[in-house]
């Protein structure tokens, strides 16, 4: 019998600029908030209906400097990771809690032009963390709901992405034959 599926798909855009800080060993922790929408008409009133849902996303490592340096409020991104709900303490010394999605993927969805980017980092740049895993991730002196060690961390959550060392370069030349 399957243990079971944690995977979390998301396409949305950054409520607002990503918060990079960097730990004691040097690996990179980026949060950003990305919002996802959906409507529908109301069948009473027949009025279109929005409802946006907010998602809070970690990006670590390598994958955590690239979202760090080249999102920004506004982008488009696709998202694949995990959820993951750790436990820390408030500055009143109560625990709480905290489920956010721990990426292991990303693409920049963004045109070269538009919103997301500069031209080095337009749509299409495909990123994965190949350590997405919380291996070095130390607490943090203080007690903020980004820093310290997630519940049930240690250890690697996984190892995936792209063999290539996590990171694709985007070409360089992007007038070729595909029509899209």
């Amino acid at each position: 019998m399957a243990r079971g599926i944690n995977k979390v798909i998301l396409i949305g855009n950054l409520g607002a600029d990503p918060e990079t800080r960097f730990l004691p060993s040097g690996g990179a922790v980026t949060n950003v908030n990305i919002a996802t929408s959906e409507s529908w008409k109301d069948k009473q009133t027949g009025q279109m209906q929005e409802r946006t849902e907010w998602h809070r996303v970690v990006f670590f490592n390598r994958l955590g400097e690239i979202a760090g340096e080249y999102l920004k409020k506004g982008s488009k991104v696709y998202i694949e990771g995990s959820l993951r709900t750790r436990k820390w303490q408030g500055q009143d010394g109560q625990d709480r809690y905290t489920t956010e999605i721990v990426a292991s993927e990303m693409q920049m969805l963004d045109s070269r032009s538009g919103g997301g980017g500069d031209n080095y980092a337009g749509g299409g740049n495909n990123y994965g963390n190949q350590d997405n895993g919380f291996s070095g991730y130390e607490s943090q002196a203080n007690n903020n709901p980004g820093a310290g060690r997630p519940a049930g961390g240690g250890g690697n959550a996984g190892n995936q992405g792209n063999a290539g060392g996590g990171f694709s370069a985007p070409a360089d030349d992007f007038d070729d034959d595909i029509p899209f």
